[in-house]
């Protein structure tokens, strides 16, 4: 089999994954976040409404690989100063479904809420994330996370952390 296999994701598998992205995100990981992420890779997370063409208009993340990898270079810094200190965070995740099954990968949906505690207090975070997850190498990895915020059509606190 090729470097990149196109064997179908069980919910199993999906939902695992999903929960070892979450525990890497909310522990900053970001190593073991970055290494979750496919060659081809694509993070989203749209403003204002959800069917924009990122291209075209704003977003609150809209990253290839490369810009993945300087986001997680900026974090290792230190100088990240609206992260410093870290925020505590905790996800939940939920609602986990197979979507379907494609040449670039298997598309998953979920619901998620995010607690994030700050010298401001503790803010939440809801919404729902797309992932095309793929094997690559035999392991499950993300080509493609798109996370839609409840609320992305109002002001946003500082989304600094990985969401």
């Amino acid at each position: 089999m090729s470097a990149t296999e196109t064997s179908s994701i069980t919910r199993q598998e999906a939902e695992e994954f999903l929960f070892r992205e979450a525990r890497y995100a909310d522990e900053h990981q970001y190593d073991d976040w970055e290494a979750l992420w496919t060659d081809d890779a694509i993070y989203w997370v749209p403003a204002q409404a959800e069917d924009i063409d990122p291209t075209q208009q704003m977003s609150v993340i809209f990253d290839n690989r490369s810009r993945i990898a300087t986001r997680i270079k900026q974090l290792h810094t230190g100088k990240r100063h609206a992260q410093t200190p870290p925020s505590r965070l905790r996800r939940l995740i939920s609602n986990v479904e197979i979507i379907e099954e494609g040449e670039d990968g298997t598309l998953v949906f979920s619901n998620f809420l995010v607690a994030e505690s700050r010298e401001r207090g503790t803010q939440l975070w809801a919404g729902k994330a797309e992932h095309r997850l793929r094997r690559v190498d035999g392991e499950v990895r993300m080509a493609y996370k798109k996370v839609v915020l409840v609320d992305l059509d109002r002001p946003l606190y500082t989304l600094a952390f990985l969401i």
